[in-house]
C-alpha cells in the first residue's frame, strides 16, 4: 500500500472550551471548516497546542469520537495519542483508529527522560501494534528526550510512519534526515526562534507542522508549500518575511497561550485556556492585534478587532 503523503501546512489546532470549561464541539467544527477553506492540508487535534496534557482520559476519547465525525474527505485529521508509557500509547492509537482517525502523532512520553535507544524502541513498538499512519514529533523542550537523526532514519524504515516534525534548533539534523531520503514527509515547527522553516523548505522539506495557522491559515499554506520552482521560493521568501512579526508573537509565550489569547480577541470560537495557564495581559495582546491589523488579516478573515476592555471581560 502506498503511504499517505501530506505536504504543505499541517496545523495543530487549539482545543476550544465552553464557559463552563467543557469541550466546545460546535467550535471544533467551525475551526475545522475554517482550516479546510483556507488551504490547510491536514490538522492535528490534541497536540501540545491543544492543551492535551491537561485533558482527562475521558475528554480525550470523546474528542476523538466527536471530531472524527466532522471529516468530509477534504482534509485528514490526526490525533495526538502519546500516553505516559508504551501500552497506554498503543491503546490510544488503537482507540483513535477504531473511531475514524486518519493518523496519530506521537512524541516521546514526557517526564521519564528515557535514553534514546528506549525511545526508538517505543516508536517501533507502537508502530508494530497498529496499521494507522503515524508521525513523530521530536520535541525535546517539552519531553526532554531528543532523537538523533540516525535513530529517526531507522524508525522511518517502518512502513507505518508517514510524517516527521522536527522541533529542535539543529539545521544539521534536518539536513541529515532529508539526505537519508526517508519515505516520510519531513516538516518543522514554525517557530522563528528555532529558525528551521527556511532551511527545511530550502533543503527539500515537505511543509510545516505549525500553530500560527490557527489564525493565518492561508499565509501558513504559502510558506509551507514545497519548492518545485523558483517562483515557489520567491513566494516563500516574500510571505515568510512579511509574517515574521506574527510568528514571533505566537511564540512569545508558552504554546498555546499567545495564539489562543489572540483567537479569543479576534472573536474566534476558542474559549479560555485551561488553568493553571492564563491569557496574555492587555499590553501583550494589544501588540498581537496591531500585527493582525497591519497584515490585513482582519479584512481577509473577517476578524473583529474588539476593544481590549471587551476582550478582557
Amino acid at each position: 500500500m502506498p503511504k499517505q503523503k501530506i505536504t504543505g501546512s499541517f496545523v495543530a489546532l487549539i482545543t476550544p472550551f465552553n464557559k463552563d470549561g467543557s469541550v466546545d464541539f460546535a467550535a471544533f467544527r467551525a475551526l475545522i471548516r475554517f482550516q479546510e477553506d483556507h488551504g490547510t492540508r491536514a490538522v492535528l487535534i490534541m497536540g501540545s497546542t491543544g492543551e492535551t496534557s491537561m485533558l482527562s482520559a475521558e475528554e480525550r476519547k470523546r474528542i476523538v469520537v466527536e471530531t472524527a465525525k466532522m471529516k468530509n474527505g477534504k482534509m485528514p485529521i490526526f490525533f495526538g495519542c502519546t500516553g505516559n508509557n508504551t501500552e497506554t500509547t498503543i491503546a490510544n492509537v488503537r482507540f483513535a483508529k477504531d473511531n475514524g482517525a486518519d493518523g496519530a502523532i506521537l512524541a516521546a512520553p514526557a517526564y521519564i527522560c528515557a535514553p534514546e535507544a528506549d525511545i526508538e524502541r517505543f516508536f517501533l513498538d507502537v508502530a508494530d501494534a497498529t496499521d494507522l499512519p503515524l508521525g513523530i514529533y521530536n520535541n525535546p523542550p517539552r519531553v526532554k528526550s531528543d532523537l538523533h537523526w540516525e535513530h529517526l532514519l531507522r524508525i522511518f524504515k517502518h512502513p507505518h510512519y508517514v510524517v516527521h516534525k522536527e522541533s529542535t534548533a539543529r539545521v544539521g539534523q534536518v539536513a541529515q534526515v532529508l539526505a537519508g531520503k526517508p519515505d516520510v514527509a519531513v516538516m518543522c515547527c514554525d517557530s522563528p526562534n528555532l529558525g528551521l522553516v527556511v532551511p527545511t523548505m530550502s533543503l527539500g522539506g515537505h511543509g510545516t507542522a505549525n500553530m500560527t495557522g490557527n489564525v493565518a491559515p492561508a499565509e501558513l499554506a504559502v510558506i509551507s508549500t514545497p519548492w518545485t520552482s523558483y517562483a515557489d521560493a520567491e513566494n516563500f521568501k516574500a510571505e515568510y518575511l512579511r509574517l515574521l512579526p506574527l510568528l514571533h508573537f505566537t511564540y512569545s509565550a508558552i504554546n498555546p497561550v499567545a495564539v489562543k489569547s489572540l483567537m479569543k480577541a479576534l472573536g474566534m470560537p476558542s474559549g479560555e485556556l485551561r488553568k493553571p495557564l492564563t491569557g496574555l495581559d492587555a499590553e501583550a495582546l494589544a501588540k498581537g492585534l496591531r500585527i493582525v491589523a497591519a497584515l490585513g488579516l482582519d479584512k481577509r478573515y473577517g476578524y473583529k478587532l474588539k476593544p481590549l476592555a471587551a476582550v478582557a471581560a
